[in-house]
């Protein structure tokens, strides 16, 4: 390294490189650089860097301090089938974040990943019992003996008449073909991500600090392999269940057992994280998840020869044997589940005052939110084929084809769900409106102390834009409560095996007439077709539109930022790659001699804070950080206090020798100040540089028209500020800042 380098100040050029992270709004590296020519000058098109493109005799710098974008808004999606992917993977997705969402409490951690992980077990295994539904329950079972179904469609009519075995034997290949779909393409997670791997060695010991540095793929390869067979299980289960009906044979009862073993040794491992967490050079456990795996497969072959060939008759007629009570059974186990990470997460929260987030339950909330989304994917699927089926017959009466009773509770309990969560927030929103009108109308009027008289339509306007923005905080409460109704809403699918229909018990117990409750689960069936839509035309433009991902693009961009430790069939951690590729960009700045400016917008800010703590502390000494519209305190502190907590951000304001700066405003919903709350704190003592990093913006700066314009000055809210004046006297100060020794002030 050079001599400047070791001295913490610009090289012998002076130069100082100003590195920009955008957020999840950004998509051109023209549009965060503000010019209308870049050049990429390392990384690839998904994550690249990029500056402002110059003639061959321009050096390309603009004072001291020269522009360059680090573009990664390709990485999370990149490609229309897999952004598209993220829609029908979402549940995976968002049960893998519930892992992240643990207490700081460490006493907690291995119970919290336990269960989270047998939560996503079941998930698993209620895709593959949704397409064993409609492969073996609705065609091959109902169908198949149903003249009126199998007429005019010569695509199924081969099969009717034929013995059952026959039927079911043939279908079943539906089902395996939907595992295997998913097993390839969770092996194949995109070329974007295969150079980057760990570096050998830590650099902090902060946790956010391990971001890109984990080896996820051992993991990610034994967890495949544990779903992929407890998938198999899953289908041999149902098979083997509808073949014991009649009457059980030994060879039935043998291959069951083993189906029940495979099963619980999958189980079990999820169940020891120590074991399945050991480090990549531990082949051992690969072996015996691989060998598991290859069981299950072989399994699945021995039991659809065994039902092909098995001499009992079958008992035809009804519902798939065992078919309702396998489903059921798995919806009281996600129950069971769910309420006892909601009693570990109550018990193990921390109790200071002004901490425990989401009351300790941000875990519960996300994984009953995944289960949630997951039943009502899995019961529109059911309930949309076994239409289409059904013709113009209605479903879920009684019909040939009708879908099971397990489903109906389940359409039944998500519309609930939805119906009393709207009713919530609502009520939610109106009686905590005017406490957030008078605090947005103090923060006003401190801004905007003598305004003329024609300001009050703005003034009103900008009320408004900071009540709505404090509503973030409501949110916190509102998940819990969700997660609460959805637990209940999956606990009362356990109503279907009793034989009972909603509308029948509604009107029983509640008085409703039946035609009612009837109605709402039609409603409730398209509310869900609805949503599955506009989440598919919300990725769509969010893939084509840049606009438009500044409001989605923040969900995804949190979901895949955690490495996949729960579900292995999770869209891939793009993490993985963007952090190190940062780090070694800026290594590798500073050891030719620049210092590095790295600024953070939005989602931008918190890739920049793994960044730092992974640097090692000579090139720390020539780094300087500003954020802006970040999420790391209001957000991720909440919601993953194991990772982004006090520590962990005195840590990285240490490491930059304080020299960072953080821009806020109180119009955006999303991002906030750091260390000091709002009022701003008073300038602290020269050991607590905390206090000083945090700068609050006016927003907006003028309520009135300009000299010269014809309209006020526009609201601001989450949008980058690199272009106002505010940002350009944070980077000059930093840029200052930078030729200075380091501060080695305490952590604040």
């Amino acid at each position: 390294m050079s001599e400047a380098a070791a001295r913490g100040g610009p090289g012998p050029s002076g130069d100082v490189v100003e590195l920009r992270v955008h957020g999840a709004s950004r998509a051109s590296a023209d549009e965060v650089l503000d010019l209308p020519r870049t050049e990429q000058v390392a990384g690839d098109r998904s994550g690249g860097f990029y500056r402002p493109r110059r003639p061959p005799s321009d050096t390309g710098r603009t004072g001291r301090v020269t522009l360059e974008a680090y573009r990664w808004a390709d990485l999370p999606a990149g490609t229309m089938g897999r952004t598209l992917s993220l829609v029908f993977l979402l549940p995976f997705m968002l049960v893998n974040v519930a892992i992240w969402m643990r207490p700081a409490n460490r006493g907690s951690e291995a119970t919290v990943r336990s269960l989270c992980r047998l939560l996503a077990l079941t998930l698993t295994a209620l895709y593959v019992l949704a397409v064993a539904g409609v492969a073996l329950d609705l065609i091959a079972w109902k169908c198949m003996t149903s003249p009126r179904c199998l007429a005019g469609r010569g695509w199924l009519s081969w099969l009717g008449g034929r013995p059952v075995g026959l039927r079911l034997a043939v279908l079943a290949l539906v089902p395996a073909a939907a595992v295997g779909l998913l097993w390839r393409a969770s092996t194949r997670p995109g070329r974007v991500f295969e150079a980057f791997h760990a570096p050998e060695a830590a650099v902090s010991g902060c946790r956010l600090g391990a971001v890109g540095r984990w080896d996820a793929e051992p993991l990610v390869g034994r967890l495949r392999s544990i779903h992929v067979a407890a998938a198999f299980a899953t289908l041999d289960g149902t098979l083997l269940a509808a073949r014991a009906a009649p009457g059980a044979s030994p060879g039935t009862i043998a291959l069951a057992v083993v189906t029940g073993a495979v099963l619980l040794a999958c189980a079990v491992l999820l169940c020891t994280p120590p074991l399945i967490d050991r480090s990549a050079t531990d082949r051992r456990l690969d072996r015996i998840t691989g060998t598991l795996r290859m069981t299950a497969v072989v399994l699945t072959v021995v039991v659809t020869a065994h039902i092909l060939t098995g001499p009992a008759t079958w008992r035809e007629g009804g519902r798939l044997p065992g078919y309702d009570e396998i489903l059921t059974g798995l919806f009281v186990a996600q129950t069971t589940l769910l309420a006892a990470l909601g009693a570990v997460l109550l018990r193990r929260r921390n109790r200071r005052a002004g901490a425990a987030p989401l009351l300790g339950l941000g875990a519960l909330a996300i994984a009953a939110a995944a289960i949630s989304l997951a039943v009502a994917y899995s019961a529109e699927l059911v309930y949309r084929v076994a239409d289409f089926l059904d013709r113009d017959a209605p479903t879920g009466v009684g019909v040939a084809t009708g879908p099971p009773r397990v489903y109906t509770w389940a359409i039944f309990g998500f519309f609930r769900t939805v119906v009393v969560a709207l009713i919530v927030a609502g009520l939610v929103t109106l009686i905590s409106r005017p406490g957030r009108l008078r605090a947005a109308a103090a923060i006003v009027a401190g801004d905007h102390p003598d305004p003329p008289p024609e300001a009050g339509p703005r003034l009103r306007q900008v009320r408004e834009a900071i009540a709505r923005a404090r509503f973030t905080e409501n949110l916190i409460a509102l998940a819990v409560v969700y997660a609460g109704l959805a637990g209940i809403g999956t606990a009362t699918t356990t109503l279907g095996l009793l034989e009972l229909w909603p509308a029948d018990v509604v009107e029983r117990y509640a008085g409703v007439p039946a035609e009612v409750t009837t109605f709402s689960l039609a409603v409730g069936s398209w509310v869900i077709a609805a949503i599955i839509v506009g989440l598919v035309l919300g990725a769509i433009f969010a893939y084509r539109t840049a606009g438009f991902r500044r409001h989605v693009g923040i969900l995804w961009d949190l979901g895949t930022f955690w490495p996949r430790a729960a579900h292995p069939f999770a869209p891939p951690c793009y993490a993985e790659r963007a952090v190190p590729e940062l780090a070694r960009r800026i290594t590798y700045l500073v050891e030719r001699g620049d210092a590095v400016l790295l600024t953070g917008h939005s989602h931008g800010s918190v890739l920049a804070a793994a960044t730092v703590l992974q640097l090692p502390a000579q090139v720390c000494g020539r780094i300087a950080l500003l954020t802006y519209g970040s999420p790391l305190r209001r957000l991720y502190a909440r919601l993953f206090p194991a990772y982004v907590d006090d520590e962990a951000l005195h840590e990285i304001g240490a490491r930059v020798g304080w020299r960072w700066l953080n821009l806020w405003r109180d119009t955006d919903p999303v991002g906030g100040w750091i260390f000091a709350a709002p009022p701003p704190a008073a300038p602290g003592p020269a050991g607590c540089p905390a206090a000083r990093v945090d700068r609050r913006l006016r927003d907006p700066v003028g309520v009135v028209a300009p000299p010269g314009d014809s309209v006020p000055p526009p609201i601001q809210g989450h949008r980058p500020a690199e272009f106002d004046r505010p940002f350009a006297d944070a980077v000059g100060e930093l840029v200052e800042r930078l030729g200075e020794p380091p501060r080695r002030g305490a952590a604040g």
